[in-house]
C-alpha cells in the first residue's frame, strides 16, 4: 500500500536519500542527474508544496505541486484555467517495478479534480521522460527553448480515479498512513 502526503521538514534527510538513490541511478544510466541539487531539492520538503509518496513508513518518490503557472510557460490564458503544476517529481529507482511516478501523476489527476480543477501540468528537458509522461496519459501541448535547455511542456484533463484499486491512499498530517 502506498500513501500520498503532504512533505515536512522532517522529510528533508528521507527525501535526500531518495534523491541521491535515483541519482545514482541516473549516472549508471549515462544519464544527467541532480547530485548538484540534491540539498536544494530535498529541502523544498518544508516548503508546504512538496508531497511524498511513501510504502510503509519508507518515502519512495516526491514531487512539488503548485496551482501557479510558472511564469513564461503558459500563456495567459493558459494560466487562467484552474490546473495543479507538477515539478521536481523524483522517485526511487528500488520501487520501480511498483512504477511510482505513475502512481504520484495518477494522484495528481485525481487530486485536481476533486479541487475542481481542469488540467494537471508539467514540463521536463528529455524527450525520453515526454514519452514516459504520455504513456501516464499525458499530451505534448508545445515546446520551447531556454537556456536550460530544450522544454517540453505536457498537460492531461483532471478526472476523477480510482485510487484504491492502486493500492493508493492519501493521508493529511498526522493521519496514519496505513489507512
Amino acid at each position: 500500500m502506498f500513501a500520498m502526503r503532504p512533505a515536512t521538514e522532517a522529510d528533508t534527510p528521507a527525501v535526500a536519500a531518495m534523491i541521491t538513490a535515483r541519482c545514482d541511478w541516473m549516472e549508471q544510466q549515462g544519464l544527467e542527474s541532480w547530485r548538484e541539487n540534491v540539498d536544494d531539492l530535498a529541502g523544498q520538503a518544508g516548503s508546504g508544496f512538496m508531497w511524498v509518496l511513501t510504502a510503509g513508513e519508507r518515502i519512495v518518490g516526491c514531487t512539488t505541486v503548485t496551482a501557479q503557472a510558472p511564469p513564461k510557460d503558459w500563456t495567459l490564458q493558459e494560466a487562467e484555467e484552474p490546473a495543479l503544476y507538477l515539478f521536481t517529481t523524483v522517485t526511487d529507482p528500488a520501487y520501480r517495478e511498483h512504477k511510482p511516478g505513475t502512481l504520484i501523476a495518477l494522484w495528481a489527476v485525481d487530486q485536481a479534480a476533486r479541487q475542481g480543477r481542469q488540467w494537471v501540468r508539467r514540463g521536463c528537458f528529455f524527450p525520453a521522460l515526454v514519452e514516459y509522461y504520455k504513456t501516464q496519459g499525458f499530451a505534448l501541448v508545445k515546446e520551447q527553448d531556454r537556456r536550460a535547455g530544450h522544454l517540453y511542456l505536457l498537460a492531461r484533463r483532471a478526472q476523477y480515479l480510482d485510487l484504491d484499486s492502486l493500492g493508493l491512499t492519501t493521508t493529511a498530517p498526522g493521519q496514519d498512513t496505513e489507512g
